[in-house]
């Protein structure tokens, strides 16, 4: 395993960390289910994974639960939970945004208890949450910090913008990124010049953040294993880029894409993850995996180096493709 920090965030953190919204359960992701979570999670931590990005709202509290009960017994002080808040739901599971101090508090409180844990290494605001003021949000987390109910503030899907304001807190931002979704935030509503690689990742290098891109693989499409009249059952089928003529567009890349891969040897996920990892103000790969193979197969990625002249081939295949 390879590791890399930053200035705000020092610790040494796994270049591929393990996304947990696969830990959700079968209801939200095909193919899961608890034993093989655990199995994932026992299989990253001994391929030298230390970063456990999950959310409450991933399977409504299943999937911290299932990696509190997966990481128990392991060293504590070895393992780097990221978990966040800012999504909350009904007896109906309906979700709403808040970040207002005391809904947070509750949060926080929730998820120690089903991670089974005092503290979490990293809390994050999960979205935006226009109906609260962040600096009042920020006010509570700096507090949980205090108590050391948390170690380090992060921002997810948020902008440039806002999080210039509060930089002297934050210490991370994660944003959706990989090869075809070139936005390092997926919040749509904000100017698109706020939300574009060429804005949020210089910002973190600049400033010593961490940034954590999320779903690397855009949810298997960069696996190539998704090739005919793909219809998903579960969490996907409400992603409109994958399904209708949406989806063949990017299928379409990933024929080309597949032709590279082939051409060097190696599997359509791991020139995916070499591509990100070219980028070093990436600090860890939220990458998610329903069974130990998967794992397996992520960090092989680390076996080998994408040279220029693929990474600009790419480059080429994807901007003449006209997608992002």
């Amino acid at each position: 395993m390879k590791y890399r920090s930053t200035s705000r965030f020092p610790e040494q953190i796994s270049v591929i960390g393990l996304g947990c919204w696969e830990l959700s359960g079968s209801n939200v992701w095909q193919g899961s289910n608890d034993e093989d979570s655990i199995k994932v999670v026992h299989k990253a931590l001994k391929a030298g994974i230390n970063f456990f990005d999950v959310a409450p709202v991933y399977g409504f509290g299943h999937a911290e639960e299932i990696l509190g009960r997966a990481i128990e017994g392991f060293p504590r002080d070895k393992i780097l939970i990221a978990t966040k808040c800012g999504l909350i739901w009904d007896e109906h599971k309906r979700i709403k945004r808040c970040l207002k101090p005391e809904s947070v508090f509750q949060e926080i409180d929730q998820s120690l208890k089903r991670l089974k844990t005092d503290y979490v290494d990293l809390y994050q605001l999960h979205w935006p949450d226009p109906n609260t003021p962040i600096e009042e949000t920020l006010d509570a987390l700096t507090k949980l910090q205090k108590e050391g109910k948390i170690r380090y503030i992060g921002l997810s899907n948020f902008s440039r913008d806002i999080a210039s304001k509060v930089l002297p807190y934050i210490s991370s931002m994660q944003g959706l990124y990989n090869m075809f979704e070139r936005n390092a935030t997926s919040y749509h509503s904000i100017p698109l010049e706020y939300r574009s690689e060429k804005e949020i990742l210089p910002f973190c290098e600049r400033n010593g953040l961490a940034f954590f891109p999320y779903s690397p693989l855009m949810q298997g499409i960069l696996t190539g294993k998704f090739l005919e009249n793909e219809v998903f059952v579960d969490v996907r089928s409400a992603n409109p880029k994958l399904s209708g003529e949406e989806f063949k567009k990017y299928i379409g890349v990933v024929r080309k894409l597949m032709e590279i891969a082939r051409e060097i040897g190696k599997p359509l996920s791991q020139v995916s993850i070499n591509w990100l990892l070219k980028h070093e103000v990436i600090t860890s790969i939220i990458a998610g995996a329903t069974n130990p193979s998967h794992i397996e197969e992520n960090v092989k990625a680390l076996d080998w180096e994408m040279d220029d002249e693929v990474y600009r081939y790419i480059e080429k295949i994807i901007s003449e493709s006209g997608l992002e």
